[in-house]
């Protein structure tokens, strides 16, 4: 079974689902650091960003009655590579012990302002 997740917690867009459950796994698409409540990014630094998407991925997480402790894989694309330390710095706040898989690349998207997107899977069996 499908479901497509929604929320007003997180940043939407009509190209893609915040998010969709299938079967038990919940799949969050790649969301950048924008703040709902204004519509903009959440500060110009990587750490401000990274937790403002983590924020919103774990609202999409919600929609599905998951959690982060629930999230077994997390994708994180970065503007710029030199980031890669910053990020962990906020990133390590969120998964402080037994962290989910992950991946890190360059984003290839070139988009004014964006330093990061994150993705993540969860298992809800």
């Amino acid at each position: 079974m499908r479901q497509v997740l929604a929320t007003t917690q997180a940043p939407s867009s009509p190209m893609f689902s915040q998010g969709v459950k299938a079967g038990p796994f919940v799949y969050v698409s790649g969301t950048a650091g924008i703040d709902v409540a204004t519509g903009k990014l959440a500060g110009p630094t990587i750490g401000e960003q990274v937790r403002q998407a983590l924020t919103n991925c774990e609202e999409v997480l919600k929609a599905a009655n998951a959690t982060l402790d629930d999230v077994v894989e997390v994708g994180v694309l970065l503007a710029d590579p030199d980031d890669f330390a910053g990020m962990n710095e906020e990133y390590a706040r969120w998964f402080p012990i037994e962290p989910p898989t992950r991946y890190a690349a360059k984003l290839g998207a070139v988009i004014p302002g964006v330093l990061v997107s994150i993705r993540m899977t969860a298992y809800v069996g």
